[in-house]
């Protein structure tokens, strides 16, 4: 099961998904986790405002009654998808944003190839996956070419998992908004 999660920034979109996790291992919400629940991390602490933003996640995931066990994965994560799923595995990877503007800001990146090898994989994948990102195309086209590159790449990632994804649902102001499944 794919379930695709987008919002904007501070949506509320990742706190969203750590609860549809815990609704997947609980059934309830108030058992502890009996399924392996990975949190994939795409994030890179590069500078300092964004190690706080990395520290929050973190903190935010302690108060669950899951037992989380954090891949950090900043590129490869079509590969730690397929090592760590299984038919009763969670996992939940935040960022795709991120993890798109990592391969963008490479050089030498073929980022065709890598998006093609991770839709392939993800439709393939045993047990439950739940994808958060943001949702970047609502605002003003940017004027750098970079940017506008990373806006049209994220547009069309997004419609490509939500083509293949069980549910969609758009997070704004904490409530969520179920567009597919």
């Amino acid at each position: 099961m794919i379930h695709f999660v987008l919002g904007g920034a501070r949506s509320g979109k990742s706190s969203y998904a750590e609860s549809q996790v815990l609704q997947c291992v609980t059934g309830t919400g108030a058992a502890e986790a009996a399924k392996p629940c990975w949190y994939v991390a795409t994030a890179e602490a590069l500078d300092n405002e964004m190690q706080q933003r990395i520290l929050h996640h973190q903190n935010g995931r302690q108060s669950d009654a899951i037992a989380w066990q954090t891949i950090e994965c900043p590129l490869e994560l079509t590969q730690a998808l397929q090592s760590h799923a299984t038919n009763d595995s969670v996992i939940l990877v935040d960022c795709l944003t991120l993890w798109l503007s990592n391969h963008l800001f490479r050089e030498n990146n073929d980022w065709q190839q890598v998006k093609s090898d991770f839709l392939q994989g993800l439709a393939k994948l045993p047990g439950t996956v739940i994808l958060v990102s943001n949702e970047v195309g609502c605002g003003i086209v940017p004027m750098g070419e970079i940017s506008r590159r990373f806006v049209d790449e994220a547009g069309w990632l997004h419609q490509d998992i939500a083509a293949i994804a069980d549910k969609v649902t758009l997070v704004t102001a904490g409530l969520p908004l179920h567009l597919k499944g």
